[in-house]
């Protein structure tokens, strides 16, 4: 690989085994189960970070850990290397690497993460960054106190990054504090007047919900029979009411059966895992369910036209809910908006068909803490596996009913304060993303020579150079330099 042009005088070009020894043959991998028997304190760092503990250590000294495979070579936004201190072991998932010369490690971690990786990994399916070609990735060393500068620059820069990134993550977390908490005022009540409230103030009457209910039972009897339902109607069963919270007056309790016409479900189909392009059809994946949102592109595509089935095509306004994963994905969300291909149910996402035009409402007592602590306890599987729902379990749901005009009042309240927090969420998403950029465009500034200054009486890069070719030359084979690692079978 040939070497990259030198930006400014004093600077020289090599390849990274020009100033770094490797240290990949010291390595030593553990799965995960002999790690489980050998817990200690000692890190144990694999390709982009540590991923446990160990009773015991390789190296004991700072390093430079480099991606081998399991990195994102392909994303600027994530880092390929990293620094490690101290007492650790590392397994042959990253290349471990000191620098020679006395050249900063941390130099040179810097400028190995904006390095295009896209030369030197092989592989398809795992991209992989063997040694060989790594020992060839070019870099632009410039003279000695001048590294120095350019980390002392770079960490403080990222230093205020850091602090502006920790800032809008607690914003983040706030946000998300105030929609519970939102939300949690609207399903118990407390975010608008409630019916009982403003027709004692305007002296007239109103409609309970337990009326309203009874309305919605009858259409629900109704739509059955106009469609032809079969055998006999089964009346949805009225909800366990015991320990329930007391409702605002006028309010009543109902279970989501009690709205529901059907609940369909798509099938388990195998798919390509990426969004439909022209002429494909969809089939939407549990992560496509959102706050309040359809994302379409959390789809995978159909490779086979005779599976698609106009039944599970998924039309504007549907109510659905994901069945299955984690709590965190349990939920519902009504779909809105102009579809750009054509999605399908998979059998993990179910649509809901109801009556009584409240699925915005249902959404909102879904997403909030009442209906998610619902939902949890009717879901089965462990919390380290998959959580699921059953369609018996679903319908059991017990949903907190206002009369139909505070519904109205409420959702358009709800709909008001979440549109602020959506606008607010997106400026702090595009400021986050900002930091990233700014990480990356500073270390381009660092190493095109235009974030520290020049110094004419700094030694030149060529001589320190000379002096590694020097010493990599003057060391005897077999010798272990300035690794200081414990040899194996020593104890701790």
């Amino acid at each position: 690989m040939s070497l990259i042009e030198v930006p400014v005088k004093g600077w020289e070009a090599a390849h990274l085994e020009d100033v770094i020894e490797v240290l990949d043959s010291q390595r030593i991998p553990i799965n995960a189960k002999e790690r489980a028997n050998r817990q200690g304190n000692v890190p144990y760092y694999g390709a982009t970070g540590q991923v446990g503990w160990i009773d015991d250590y390789l190296f004991d000294e700072e390093l430079i850990l480099l991606g081998e495979d399991g990195a994102p070579f392909f994303d600027s936004s994530k880092a390929v290397a990293y620094m490690i201190r101290g007492k650790s072991w590392v397994n042959n998932h990253a290349h471990v690497l000191r620098a020679l010369g006395l050249i900063p490690n941390s130099f040179l971690m810097h400028q190995l993460n904006i390095v295009d990786y896209r030369p030197f990994v092989s592989g398809t399916t795992r991209a992989k960054l063997p040694q060989k070609p790594m020992r060839n990735i070019p870099l632009l060393i410039p003279p000695l106190p001048e590294q120095h500068r350019i980390v002392a620059a770079i960490e403080n820069y990222f230093s205020r990054l850091d602090k502006a990134v920790e800032a809008l993550e607690r914003v983040k977390a706030n946000l998300k504090r105030y929609r519970a908490s939102v939300l949690k005022s609207a399903v118990e009540g407390r975010l608008v007047p409630t019916e009982a409230e403003l027709a004692r103030a305007e002296g007239r009457d109103y409609e309970p919900a337990s009326v309203l209910l009874e309305r919605i039972l009858k259409e629900r009897r109704k739509k059955w029979d106009e469609a032809g339902g079969r055998g006999k109607y089964k009346a949805p069963a009225a909800p366990n009411t015991d320990g329930l919270p007391e409702l605002p007056e006028g309010w009543c309790w109902a279970s989501l059966d009690n709205f529901l016409t059907g609940i369909e479900a798509g099938k388990n189909f195998k798919c390509l895992e990426r969004p439909p392009e022209n002429g494909e059809v969809g089939v939407v994946k549990v992560s496509s369910v959102t706050w309040g949102t359809f994302n379409e592109q959390e789809s995978k595509t159909c490779t086979r036209p005779e599976l698609v089935n106009p039944d599970y095509i998924i039309q504007e306004g549907d109510l659905l809910i994901s069945r299955a994963n984690t709590i965190e994905l349990v939920g519902a969300v009504v779909i809105s908006g102009v579809f750009k291909k054509k999605l399908m149910l998979s059998d993990k996402i179910l649509r809901l068909k109801t009556v009584g035009q409240f699925d915005w409402w249902f959404l909102w007592v879904l997403r909030s803490l009442w209906g998610r602590t619902e939902i949890e306890s009717l879901a089965t599987g462990n919390q380290e596996s998959m959580r699921n729902i059953s369609q018996a379990n679903l319908r059991k749901i017990r949903i907190p009913m206002p009369p139909k005009n505070e519904v109205e009042r409420i959702l358009k309240e709800v709909g008001r304060i979440l549109s602020v927090i959506e606008a607010s969420e997106k400026y702090v998403n595009t400021n986050l993303q900002r930091t990233t950029r700014l990480r990356q465009a500073i270390l381009k500034w660092a190493f095109e020579g235009k974030l520290a200054d020049q110094d004419p009486n700094d030694e030149p890069a060529s001589k320190l150079l000379e002096r590694i070719r020097q010493e990599r030359e003057g060391m005897k084979p077999g010798k272990k330099g300035k690794m200081g690692r414990k040899r194996r079978g020593d104890t701790l």
